[in-house]
């Protein structure tokens, strides 16, 4: 039983390094199979596809975000927890990348998967409005409910999107660093920063200023 679940672990991490550097278009069962270097039939005894790699794959960034998408308990949110976020939500995006690149082909491809995407996706809109909303009680944003409701669907789209602009408008769209994608973060964070309060500005113009990167570096695909 323990092989068992180390080889099942060992195939769904080798597809996740796989779909990361070459798409998750570009790779096969079989392809998977030869990098790890065991028999297609190995394979298939722990999945019986690829899209039940990428199931177990998209649970787990689900587990993710969600596990940190969310307000702190007891205690006022503060900067600090602006930074938290975006670190996370950095570190998601580079991990699982493939989902950004891919997602309109996964989706169309797996009603169940599109199902818990749209699941998914209303879940982070409510946290993220949940956690905007911490900022403004706070007195770090100023803003409305309406304001609030309209940030965090914006920040959902550039993020969402994000690789997807990379891919088409780098000459070299299979190469993604993370350089690049924490440009995205930047530009969700600058959403927010006509919003910012006086006593906080000094703090999360600071945030903004490390998570910023040159557009010509973010755009270069070389």
């Amino acid at each position: 039983m323990t092989a068992r679940i180390k080889t099942s672990q060992r195939i769904v991490e080798t597809s996740l390094d796989l779909f990361n550097q070459l798409g998750e278009r570009s790779v096969s069962t079989n392809h998977i199979a030869a990098h790890m270097e065991i028999s297609p039939g190995n394979l298939y005894y722990h999945f019986p596809n690829k899209q039940a790699i990428i199931s177990v794959l998209f649970a787990e960034f689900e587990t993710l975000v969600l596990s940190f998408l969310r307000p702190p308990q007891g205690r006022r949110v503060a900067v600090a927890d602006k930074r938290h976020y975006v670190q996370h939500l950095l570190d998601a995006m580079w991990r699982y990348r493939f989902i950004y690149r891919d997602i309109e082909h996964l989706l169309r491809s797996d009603a169940d998967l599109a199902a818990s995407y749209r699941r998914f996706s209303f879940a982070c809109l409510t946290q993220a409005q949940a956690i905007y909303s911490g900022f403004v009680e706070a007195g770090i944003l100023r803003m409305s409910a309406q304001q609030v409701e309209s940030l965090a669907l914006n920040a959902w789209i550039i993020l969402t999107s994000w690789v997807s602009f990379l891919c088409a408008t780098r000459e070299n769209s299979d190469t993604l660093s993370e350089q690049a994608l924490k440009r995205g973060v930047y530009q969700v964070l600058e959403l927010s920063s006509g919003f910012t309060t006086e006593h906080a500005r000094a703090e999360v113009d600071e945030l903004i200023k490390d998570f910023y990167v040159p557009l010509n570096q973010t755009l270069d695909g070389h």
